[in-house]
C-alpha cells in the first residue's frame, strides 16, 4: 500500500455535537461514533453560553465521542463551527467499548484564563433546554455558510449563535 495522505479524520466531540441533530445538520449525515474519554480535561458551563468548553486540568476527565471517518472538507465545516473561540489540537482519548487508545483531533477552548468557564457542563440538561434551539441555530449557521460564497461578508458562528439567541430572548420578553 502507497503512503496515501490520511483522508478522514478522528474527532473527539463532548458537547453540542453529542446530538445527532446537530452532526446531521452541520456534515449532512450521520458518521459512525464510539464512546470515549478524554483523560487530562474538564468540561467548563460557559457564562452566557449553552455549549461547554474544555481545557486541561489535572485527575480530570471529559466523557464524550469520537466521530470517525471525518473528511477534510468535514473538518473545515466543523473548524468553521467552532470558530475563533476553540483551537483544534490533538489529543489520545480512551476508546469506551475496547479500552483503546486513539489519536484524535479535538476543541480545547482557546483562552485557558477566561472569567466565565465555570462548574460542569451536563449534556442531558442541555438536550432538555437547549437543543432544539442549537439545532435551529446551527441549521441557520449551515445556511449562511452556504450563501458565503455569494456574499463578501458572513457572520461567523459566535455572532449566528449571538444574534440567534438574541432574538429568542426578545421573542420570549415580548
Amino acid at each position: 500500500m502507497s503512503s496515501m495522505v490520511r483522508t478522514s479524520h478522528d474527532v473527539f466531540v463532548y458537547g453540542s455535537l453529542l446530538a445527532d441533530e446537530v452532526v446531521r445538520v452541520l456534515l449532512n449525515r450521520l458518521p459512525s461514533s464510539t464512546p470515549a474519554t478524554l483523560h487530562g480535561y474538564h468540561r467548563f458551563k460557559i457564562k452566557g453560553r449553552v455549549y461547554p468548553a474544555i481545557l486541561p486540568v489535572e485527575n480530570k476527565k471529559v466523557t464524550g465521542r469520537v466521530l470517525h471517518e471525518i473528511s477534510g472538507l468535514e473538518l473545515d465545516i466543523l473548524d468553521e463551527f467552532e470558530d475563533v473561540e476553540y483551537n483544534r489540537s490533538d489529543a489520545e482519548v480512551v476508546l469506551m467499548d475496547t479500552f483503546e487508545k486513539l489519536q484524535v483531533h479535538t476543541y480545547v477552548w482557546s483562552d485557558p484564563k477566561d472569567p466565565n468557564l465555570y462548574g460542569e457542563w451536563d449534556f442531558e440538561e442541555w438536550k432538555q433546554v437547549h437543543m432544539n434551539d442549537f439545532v435551529k441555530m446551527t441549521d441557520a449557521f449551515m445556511v449562511e455558510s452556504k450563501q458565503e460564497s455569494e456574499l463578501p461578508e458572513t457572520k461567523t458562528r459566535v455572532q449566528t449563535y449571538e444574534s440567534f439567541y438574541n432574538q429568542e430572548n426578545d421573542k420570549q420578553s415580548s
